[in-house]
């Protein structure tokens, strides 16, 4: 101490002044700061509590993703009907689950789409450039013939959600590909109320009989 009041600080206190900031900024208390320092063992004492920190962050950042996957369903949702088409957070929780699932199932169909793409392309300007015709029928007539299996695997793989009494449910081979749809709903009937909606299309429980309520 000075003369004047002022407190002199030496630089193992101000190393100690650093450390309390650092230790603060990674989200520890006073408390647990005052602990690390006067313990026997502050490195080990320092390094459990970051891990117990960090399972914490972990955790609070886990919960953040699922709100924002939740507020992306909610989005999507409204974009597609201008309406919310569920009306449950268990139907928000079962759509999330399901949503890699889903992914899968919509990269095959992609995959599939985009294999055939450049030869139904390039028999298109065949035909238009040299006025050969054949190749043309030939890739067409393959694409609707491997395309039954795809929307047969398509429908297998996929349920939907219904916004009147939320049960899940997969349509029958009819309703499924003569509804009108979006890339994330389609307008079915729901086999076990009956109601015809707007449904929110989810990954199947291969468990579940095809056309029955899941």
């Amino acid at each position: 101490m000075t003369e004047g009041g002022r407190r002199l600080y030496t630089d193992d206190d101000l190393s100690k002044l650093r450390l309390i900031c650092l230790l603060k900024a990674l989200g520890l208390n006073l408390d647990s700061i005052q602990g690390i320092l006067s313990s026997e063992k502050p490195g080990k004492v320092l390094n459990l509590l970051l891990d117990e920190q960090a399972k914490q962050i972990e955790g609070e950042v886990a919960e953040k993703q699922k709100q924002l996957e939740a507020m992306k369903i909610v989005k999507e949702s409204i974009r597609d009907r201008d309406a919310i088409p569920v009306n449950s957070i268990n139907d928000i929780e079962r759509i999330m689950k399901n949503k890699k699932g889903l992914k899968k199932v919509h990269g095959t169909l992609l995959s599939y789409g985009l294999a055939f793409a450049p030869f139904q392309i390039g028999s298109i300007i065949l035909w238009i450039m040299k006025g050969i015709w054949i190749p043309f029928v030939i890739v067409y007539s393959l694409a609707i013939l491997l395309g039954i299996p795809i929307i047969r695997f398509y429908h297998r793989n996929t349920a939907y959600i219904c916004p009147e009494c939320g049960a899940t449910f997969r349509p029958t081979w009819k309703d499924f590909n003569f509804s009108k749809h979006t890339s994330k709903t389609r307008k079915l009937t729901c086999t076990k109320c009956g109601v015809k909606g707007w449904c929110v299309e989810v990954y199947a429980d291969n468990s579940a009989e095809s056309g029955g309520a899941m």
